[in-house]
């Protein structure tokens, strides 16, 4: 190979191998997919090996390709890790914070501007992750995702266990059915994030068949759970950490004292690369007092 690839082949590859399609790529890069095919496929000319297996209209990386994929995604965090803490002088600069859609909309989104009030010269950017664990966008300063806590490579923090239990509106208790029992859930419509395992398990701890959980709604966002749940749809599985502003107002409430802990916990994520930026070590300080603030808010009310 007589030069380095183009930064466009190697992002290219780079948002492939993370979302493992051509349309995920194009939508995440803002181009065509016909742009994103012919970048991955001037790349493999100039790096003279194969990236790509192409059976019919599959297309998915070889053992070398997802070799060098690797090694991109870690150069373009230290290059973008570079950027940031050369473009930082004190408190300035831009964070961009990636965050699970439930978390960002219901939790952060009515605390932020107090990070704004504190640095004003901080430019923040929120997006919202196609997958509630992915952690791969170069991109992103910042992640607040939703795991089991492994992302190796990574800087990882614990921001709050996760408790789940039944939510729902009141109008529904009060107008349409009476939740005396867990197993009068069968009355009423059972409203899933993604698929039934924490409704499984709670049914399950609860005394009731497991079963039931085949029933209901699937959702691909809990904002969309929980717009349901408040409009009398259905009961969700809720998250009482980031519902608490929700119950506490009224919107929401749990018709049953029976709780599960998640397997997953909210982490705060940075790569090693963006660690030392003074810019995202300030926002990961503010967020995670601002955890503690709430925590504290709990306990005493």
């Amino acid at each position: 190979m007589k030069h380095i690839p183009s930064t466009q082949s190697l992002r290219a590859l780079d948002s492939f191998a993370r979302h493992g399609s051509v349309w995920k790529a194009a939508d995440e890069l803002h181009l065509t997919r016909s742009a994103v095919s012919h970048q991955l496929r001037l790349l493999e000319r100039d790096l003279g090996f194969q990236l790509l297996n192409r059976v019919g209209t599959k297309v998915e990386l070889t053992e070398q390709g997802l070799g060098y994929a690797l090694d991109i995604r870690r150069a373009l965090n230290t290059i973008s890790g570079s950027a940031v803490r050369h473009s930082n002088r004190g408190l300035t600069g831009t964070v961009n914070v990636c965050c699970s859609p439930g978390f960002a909309s219901s939790w952060l989104c009515a605390r932020i501007a107090s990070f704004q009030e504190a640095h004003p010269d901080v430019r923040l950017m929120i997006q919202t992750p196609h997958r509630l664990d992915d952690v791969s966008n170069p991109d992103v300063d910042v992640f607040i995702a939703f795991g089991t806590g492994y992302w190796p490579d990574m800087q990882v923090e614990l921001l709050v266990e996760v408790e789940f239990t039944p939510l729902c509106s009141p109008v529904l208790l009060n107008k349409t059915v009476s939740l005396a029992d867990p197993s009068d859930l069968r009355k009423t419509c059972l409203l899933h994030l993604v698929d039934n395992d924490d409704w499984e398990s709670w049914l399950t701890i609860a005394g009731v068949d497991p079963s039931l959980a085949q029933t209901g709604i699937v959702f691909s966002d809990m904002n969309l759970v929980y717009s349901a749940a408040m409009s009398a749809q259905g009961v969700a599985m809720g998250d009482e950490f980031i519902c608490r502003n929700a119950m506490a107002n009224g919107y929401l409430v749990r018709p049953f004292d029976i709780n599960i802990k998640s397997k997953r916990s909210y982490y705060l994520v940075v790569s090693e690369a963006k660690a030392d930026s003074k810019a995202i070590m300030a926002f990961s300080d503010w967020i995670k007092e601002e955890v503690l603030k709430n925590d504290a808010g709990s306990i005493s009310s």
